[in-house]
């Protein structure tokens, strides 16, 4: 899923079992030597795909259901295929990015037998349970499958700050993990299908409750005529100050040991009605705090009332 550019990890030794691994950047293929590749899907990120393996010197196909789309890739070198049974078998790897994975059952079921033995990787957004069951779909095709999560907008893929979370056939994946690094660096989390698509989710789940808040926070200095650029000037390094404790709430999260002497649940509880009345004085939705008023307040029900914020992710299972 395209996304605002992520922090950048650095590459790191092989990850324990459960540990998060972390991305690593291949060499790709010596010039002369670089398999072919075929992308099908040429939306914008589709397309930034098939040109960074273009660029890298890989022979590529390309497909699109909209067939027009192909015009500027052609134009670089790229050769169009005339249907998706095509595209996948014209090369040894497939690299799939649709809309929805509901177009990727689609385009698995309209393949027929002839894809058999090919590797398809499916970049498409979607969620664990669907990458298992495209998996599943696929082993019975005898497709060896891999699924993904792009943690990069389009114009960063193939660049140094983008990376791509996979999961699915590892066999498969070492095969052609130097050709998949002309996208960025790569970071296998597991041959659960179904684990990249949860790492990326995650990922994304941080930056929306980050950009959320930040929003929520130009919204009420505006009220009162405040430049959200200037008021940005105090609240980048604020924002990034309060993210540094994030390693301390992950070590809290795993050992189970909440109690805080930095601000606790209850206080926490008392402060948040303020939040909602400025809101609703200011006249801006109280919508995204109030659901954090309702969370606290049942962990002060449930007696945690002395352990910080890291305490309600125990909270957070439905």
């Amino acid at each position: 899923m395209s996304a605002p550019q992520p922090p950048v990890p650095q590459p790191s030794a092989p990850a324990s079992q459960h540990s998060v691994p972390q991305p690593s950047v291949p060499q790709p293929s010596a010039p002369g030597s670089r398999p072919p590749v075929s992308v099908l899907g040429l939306g914008m990120m589709g397309s930034a795909l098939a040109a960074a393996f273009l660029a890298a010197g890989h022979p590529v196909t390309v497909w699109n259901r909209t067939r027009s789309k192909t015009g500027p890739l052609v134009a670089q070198g790229a050769v169009p295929a005339g249907s998706a049974a095509e595209a996948v078998t014209g090369g040894g790897l497939a690299i799939v990015c649709l809309m929805t994975n509901d177009n990727v059952r689609e385009l698995l079921d309209s393949l027929g037998e002839s894809p058999a033995g090919r590797t398809v990787v499916n970049l498409t957004n979607g969620t664990p349970a669907q990458a298992r069951e495209l998996a599943a779909r696929a082993t019975e095709l005898g497709i060896r499958y891999i699924d993904g999560g792009i943690m990069a907008v389009p114009q960063m893929i193939g660049g140094p700050h983008a990376y791509v979370l996979y999961s699915g056939d590892e066999q498969a994946f070492e095969t052609h993990r130097p050709t998949l690094a002309a996208l960025g660096g790569t970071t296998f989390t597991g041959a659960d299908p179904g684990l990249a698509s949860l790492h990326d989710l995650a990922l994304l789940t941080g930056m929306y409750g980050m950009v959320v808040g930040v929003l929520q926070a130009y919204a009420l200095v505006r009220t009162e005529g405040i430049s959200a650029t200037d008021f940005s000037e105090l609240l980048v390094p604020w924002v990034g100050a309060m993210l540094s404790g994030a390693p301390q709430w992950a070590a809290a999260v795993d050992s189970g040991e909440h109690l805080t002497d930095v601000s606790s649940l209850a206080v926490n509880q008392a402060a948040v009605p303020n939040f909602l009345a400025a809101f609703r004085d200011q006249g801006i939705t109280t919508e995204f705090f109030e659901p954090l008023k309702a969370i606290l307040d049942r962990a002060i029900e449930e007696g945690h009332a002395d352990d910080g914020l890291s305490r309600l992710v125990d909270l957070m299972r439905a």
